[in-house]
């Protein structure tokens, strides 16, 4: 058998060798063979610096978005063909949907957030102008920028397409390319699921390369501008995060590492709770989905001391009913391991935790399968274990990377906290209790050594997406043995992938370097009215200055009576002037906002289409009676929607008063039509 094809360079390498055997994890059977024999990895890396670099970072972030949303839609019509392909990794239906959808759901996801949260741009802006002189004519800005190196991913034998396309998604859309190593386990269905993605012709050419096989001396040609993800064992990670080259250039590394997650059931549990229920149904689900190969499976389950036993015998009824086989066979919950290595490190795993306490579920040497040899395939039993005594190590160091968990007790939150930390950095962390102090407790005082915590109760139990389940728009990561590292997290996901530099500049400087215009730069008055401009006519700068406008008494009475906003301070002198704010009755914010808009506003139909919102709104100084009130409106920011006639552009606003204090200030978006739309 022919070994796997890697991607590099623009073209499929075939490997010189036969390649290290890869068997199906039901048969036994040879599935394929891996090698990275002849792989360039210098010619690789420069490749994606050199072609797949620059063509992403020609496209705005809305433009990679766009590519990603098309990418998933045509994954997500080969589903099936990569359903049958996992079969042979052992994973069943469910399994496969669980590693196959949220793949393609993470695709979707970072499509719409790159779209909705992100400029129509390639340069980011992280926080607002940050003032450096007395006089206004010096500021500084941070902005976010594309690294200039390529995203190196090393994933994981458990999820061979959500694992990479996690980790794609937000380098793509930071304008970074990937090369991607799969795990020889399951390589194949990486392997699959990368010709799929270069066949479609979607993504542009070098924003994707695949390694099967070893990596070889890749690390040895990392530079500062690369970035590292793993996924796979502390002592792997560990490994590669201490490599010369790493260390000598600084490359970013990232790790998302084995770790002992924890579920604790609350004390306001019974056996026939809700709670109670909730938390042996998530048990069963996390030790038996994907045979427990899941890096965020709950490894300990601590409960209240007095319901260890009730515990442990509706933990084992539920284990009873899980059949365990030929992930085909449609009557079969739980599959076979990856591979028979695998396997066995579980039992070696087993040997040193079963002396710790009494096996409750399961045998680590037998099991009954349905439509498969248990000898030849990778199959193990579910397999729950009792810890009576809660501060044995075994149970907090041992990781058995499969079907299998650990009862413990405990007697108060402060024990249960204590215990959860004693895993030493954790990727997720559940609290099954519908009582809320008690989980504020727990969470806080679990939460530094989590990446994610999980509050389940019966009140969110229809919705939660559950214990073991990484959501794109959260990180994914966690601590201390977890890896120290974050992936996924939205936008926090495609700014690990970008550099973040402070640029020092006058405000007109700033505003040309960042496209985006600063408070103190200039600013351009014409004849013609911004909100008779079309998009492509606007310029950050574009200003009108409208006004006075008098406030006159009757004008807060009547806002008042017609709004029903009586609020002392505008209507009482005497309260009003006992406020330690305000010197007499004062005009509503509202009041003012909606006198700005009168003034600034031009009324006729034009290329503005709506307003639809306010941001950052502050009230600065009180309005009296007599006041006189201008409004200085500038365009700000202008980001064309790809694909669309419009786009949305941001104004400043300055409400001034007589003495050119400023009595409001705020950004409006409104909807702005192209000329050509």
């Amino acid at each position: 058998m022919a070994a796997l094809s890697s991607y590099v360079t623009g073209s499929w390498h075939v490997p010189p060798d036969e390649g290290a055997p890869v068997h199906d994890a039901v048969t036994g059977e040879e599935v394929a063979r891996v090698s990275s024999a002849g792989v360039d990895f210098r010619a690789a890396l420069e490749y994606g610096r050199r072609t797949g670099g620059p063509a992403l970072r020609e496209l705005t972030f809305h433009q990679r978005a766009a590519l990603l949303k098309s990418l998933a839609s045509h994954l997500r019509e080969h589903r099936d063909e990569l359903y049958a392909l996992s079969l042979r990794t052992g994973a069943t239906l469910n399994d496969s949907r669980f590693d196959v959808d949220g793949g393609i759901g993470v695709l979707f996801s970072y499509s719409s957030k790159g779209r909705r949260e992100l400029p129509n741009d390639t340069v980011h802006l992280d926080g607002g102008v940050e003032p450096l002189s007395k006089g206004g004519t010096f500021a500084g800005r941070h902005l976010h920028t594309s690294l200039r190196g390529v995203a190196v991913q090393i994933n994981a034998f458990n999820f061979p397409v959500w694992g990479p396309l996690e980790k794609l998604a937000p380098a793509f859309v930071a304008g970074m390319p990937s090369l991607v190593k799969p795990a020889g386990q399951t390589a194949y269905v990486t392997a699959r699921l990368v010709e799929l993605i270069i066949a479609s012709g979607i993504l542009p050419e070098g924003a994707l390369q695949l390694v099967c096989g070893s990596a070889g001396d890749l690390f040895e040609h990392l530079t500062e501008q690369d970035v590292v993800a793993f996924t796979g064992s502390a002592s792997t990670a560990q490994k590669l995060r201490t490599h010369p080259v790493v260390a000598a250039r600084s490359v970013r590394f990232n790790a998302e590492a084995d770790s002992l997650n924890c579920s604790i059931l609350g004390p306001d549990a019974s056996r026939g709770s809700a709670e109670f229920d909730l938390f042996v149904e998530q048990l069963v689900t996390e030790m038996t989905v994907k045979a427990g190969q899941k890096c965020t499976a709950i490894r300990r389950a601590f409960v209240p001391a007095e319901l260890l036993g009730d515990v442990a015998e509706a933990a084992a009824a539920r284990l009873a009913e899980v059949t365990v086989g030929d992930p085909a066979d449609p009557a079969v919950r739980m599959g076979p391991l990856a591979s028979v290595g695998q396997r066995e490190e579980v039992r070696r795993a087993l040997k040193a935790l079963i002396p710790a306490g009494t096996v409750v579920f399961g045998d680590p040497d037998r099991v009954e399968v349905i439509g498969a040899d248990a000898d030849r395939g990778a199959f193990v039993s579910p397999l729950l274990l009792r810890v009576d005594e809660a501060d044995r190590p075994e149970p907090h160091e041992v990781e058995a990377f499969g079907p299998v968990s650990t009862l413990m007790p405990y007697t108060s939150a402060e024990r249960a906290v204590e215990l959860a930390a004693r895993g030493q950095g954790s990727l997720v962390g559940s609290v099954v209790t519908g009582d809320r102090d008690f989980a504020r407790e727990v969470v806080l005082g679990t939460a530094p050594w989590h990446g994610r915590l999980l509050v389940l109760s019966a009140e969110s139990a229809k919705e939660s997406t559950g214990h073991g389940s990484p959501l794109p728009a959260l990180v994914h990561g966690g601590p201390g043995r977890a890896g120290g590292g974050e992936e996924l997290g939205g936008v926090r996901g495609v700014l690990r992938h970008m550099n973040r530099t402070a640029v020092q500049a006058s405000p007109s400087m700033l505003g040309a370097i960042t496209g985006s215009w600063v408070p103190g730069g200039e600013r351009t008055v014409t004849d013609v009215h911004p909100f008779r401009k079309h998009l492509e006519e606007l310029r950050p700068g574009d200003t009108v200055v409208a006004g006075p406008r008098r406030v006159d008494l009757a004008d807060i009475e009547h806002f008042a009576e017609f709004t029903g906003d009586t609020f002392y301070a505008h209507m009482d002198e005497e309260a009003a002037k006992a406020n330690p704010f305000f010197d007499g009755r004062v005009a509503h914010g509202y009041l003012i906002v909606s006198l700005a808009a009168g003034l600034f506003v031009d009324p006729g139909p034009g290329p503005v289409l709506a307003n639809y919102g306010l941001e950052n709104l502050r009230f600065l100084t009180p309005v009296y009676p007599g006041d006189e009130l201008t409004v200085t409106l500038t365009a700000k920011r202008i980001d064309p929607r790809e694909g669309a006639p419009y786009g949305e552009v941001r104004w400043d606003a300055d409400v001034t008063k007589q003495d050119g204090s400023s009595v409001a200030k705020y950004d409006v978006l409104t909807l702005v039509a192209r000329r050509d739309g």
